[in-house]
């Protein structure tokens, strides 16, 4: 079987879909094609994949391979380099329905990752969580960075400085990691998330959680979410959170906000009028700024200065960390590869599996994902 992995030609994407730990382990059953250059923005050399196994050849070797893995979907010049039947894997965006139509029409299997069900079973193949655990940590990276003060708290002979407050909105992978490592800055941390389940990993953590009441079974039912994702909750605990997420932001130095909810814009967590009420020299990295933005003064590949507050709307933060995010995701690939492939290696693709049905966007022509 030839396996494909061309370089990525999104604008900002700078990992691949292989590594030479994959490659190698792929290699020894399979013939592997690696388009040269495919792996430079994440620091791997043709070299070193090609010292694992693989041949380098160019973007229509790897585009005309049986199965070609992605990080992002193919554009319509890349599928035009692939034939019908051909098998693709990677982060698709399983909810952009253009562009599951567009794989149908050309006739691709096409899998995305991003909708492998949050099971035991699937947990090795979890790009989300590989991905949100690096962004998690390059968001307080990028805030301490942008942040015109120390994080931690400093004793000089010129006086102390007071450590920063870091407020979290949203904990999930993304918002654990974060916590985790502005803690390891010396930061003072506060976190906020519907899902009344989280408060022990994030005490456990060492941050203070932000605890809204619910005042029916209806908001406590909604809060559980719905597998590992929050659910919007009703207007009236949303206002509630908003009125004590305003008084704790105004004493907050640096916000990350992490909240989204699969295939709809992201809840607005921070509002206009709470940057206005935010101290000068502040900070907000919204990571859900591709899908609108927790706050809706983040603009999308900008750092904006609004009301002296500084709004990073970098999306993809992973992508800044090109060479462990590769290394995480094409491990993620490979597990995910197991799947189709059986004893002897051959492409065999079970669509009763329930992890091959709820990723396989299209096939034989036809989405399958509506």
């Amino acid at each position: 079987m030839r396996i494909g992995i061309p370089a990525e030609t999104r604008s900002g994407e700078t990992r691949v879909a292989a590594t030479p730990e994959t490659v190698k382990k792929l290699a020894a059953k399979h013939q592997i094609i690696v388009q040269s250059g495919a792996g430079l923005t994440a620091s791997v050399t043709d070299e070193a994949y090609a010292a694992a196994g693989a041949q380098i050849g160019t973007a229509a070797q790897a585009f005309g391979a049986d199965v070609v893995l992605k990080v992002r979907a193919p554009n319509v010049d890349e599928r035009a380099l692939m034939t019908p039947g051909t098998v693709v894997v990677g982060m698709l965006n399983p909810f952009d329905a253009d562009n599951n139509a567009a794989m149908a029409a050309a006739g691709l299997q096409a899998f995305a990752l991003e909708a492998v069900p949050r099971i035991t079973r699937a947990q090795s193949m979890d790009v989300l969580s590989s991905q949100a655990n690096i962004a998690g940590y390059k968001a307080v990276m990028v805030a301490a960075n942008t942040y015109q003060r120390f994080m931690p708290m400093l004793m000089t002979a010129a006086g102390t400085v007071k450590a920063a407050r870091v407020l979290i909105m949203g904990v999930g992978v993304a918002g654990l990691q974060a916590i985790a490592t502005a803690k390891r800055l010396g930061a003072v941390i506060e976190a906020s998330d519907v899902r009344p389940p989280v408060k022990e990993q994030v005490e456990s953590l060492g941050a203070k959680f932000i605890d809204v009441p619910f005042l029916t079974d209806e908001e406590r039912e909604i809060a559980k979410g719905v597998g590992g994702y929050a659910r919007s909750m009703p207007a009236d605990w949303m206002r509630r959170q908003a009125e004590l997420v305003h008084e704790r932001a105004k004493l907050a130095d640096i916000i990350i906000t992490t909240a989204l909810i699969p295939g709809r814009p992201a809840p607005v967590l921070i509002s206009e009028e709470t940057v206005k009420a935010m101290k000068p020299g502040s900070v907000i990295v919204d990571l859900a700024v591709s899908q609108g933005g927790n706050c809706p003064l983040s603009e999308l590949n900008k750092t904006v200065v609004k009301y002296g507050v500084h709004i990073v709307g970098e999306p993809d933060l992973a992508t800044l960390v090109a060479a462990d995010a590769s290394a995480l995701y094409a491990r993620n690939v490979l597990d995910f590869l197991k799947l189709i492939f059986d004893k002897e290696d051959k492409l065999v693709i079970d669509r009763e599996d329930e992890i091959l049905k709820a990723a396989l966007m299209c096939a034989g022509g036809e989405v399958l994902r509506k």
